[in-house]
């Protein structure tokens, strides 16, 4: 028999004490896990999963205030080693395929090690021209934020080519430039203005 006024409980009580208090500990630590879960990066090879949040409050502003303009622009006769020797001079991912002045394509690095590389195409012999994206979309320095971000995120890129009314290149935008025109704090625009590595 239980003393009056005493602390103590018979072996139900205590089990049901037990479960009540590990239902409370349990979410606790949901609770502070939530408060404190960090937000996940972007796939780097899926654009879309950032692009959705930038097209939010961009305000005004066009390509022609954040593009990159130290393109790397070569004609499509231009031999893949040429080429990745020239983006490794200019630490640039990309290089701009043009014909008489004119964009005429665009090969990314991924595009060498994916089209070439892996084909086990000989280099000295490949072009850029043979293996460039022909069918890319283009901005221009006027083009609005959201309609670039919409845009990348339709064809699924990283990166767009900047022309202007005749098709001569004049640069490139990348989603972390706009990442870091809209939000220097986040943690694409972070990433973006990290030094590069060798």
């Amino acid at each position: 028999m239980a003393e009056r006024g005493s602390d103590k409980h018979g072996p139900r009580q205590d089990q049901e004490l037990k479960h009540e208090l590990h239902g409370l500990e349990q979410a606790d630590r949901l609770v502070r896990a939530e408060e404190w879960r960090a937000p996940e990066p972007p796939a780097d090879d899926d654009p879309e999963s950032y692009a959705g949040e930038l097209a939010a409050g961009v305000g005004d502003q066009t390509v022609g205030d954040v593009m990159a303009t130290d393109i790397v622009a070569l004609p499509g006769a231009t031999s893949i080693v040429d080429a990745a020797r020239a983006m490794r001079d200019a630490n640039v991912g990309d290089v701009l395929v043009v014909e008489q002045d004119v964009l005429h394509g665009i090969v990314t690095d991924r595009d060498i090690a994916i089209r070439v590389l892996a084909e086990r195409a000989d280099p000295n012999e490949t072009t850029i021209g043979g293996i460039c994206s022909e069918a890319i979309a283009v901005v221009t320095p006027v083009t609005p934020f959201d309609e670039a971000i919409n845009l990348m995120r339709g064809r699924a890129v990283r990166r767009l080519p900047v022309v202007d009314e005749n098709g001569r290149p004049l640069g490139v935008v990348s989603l972390g430039d706009l990442a870091l025109a809209r939000d220097p704090e986040s943690l694409l625009a972070e990433i973006s203005m990290a030094p590069a590595t060798r």
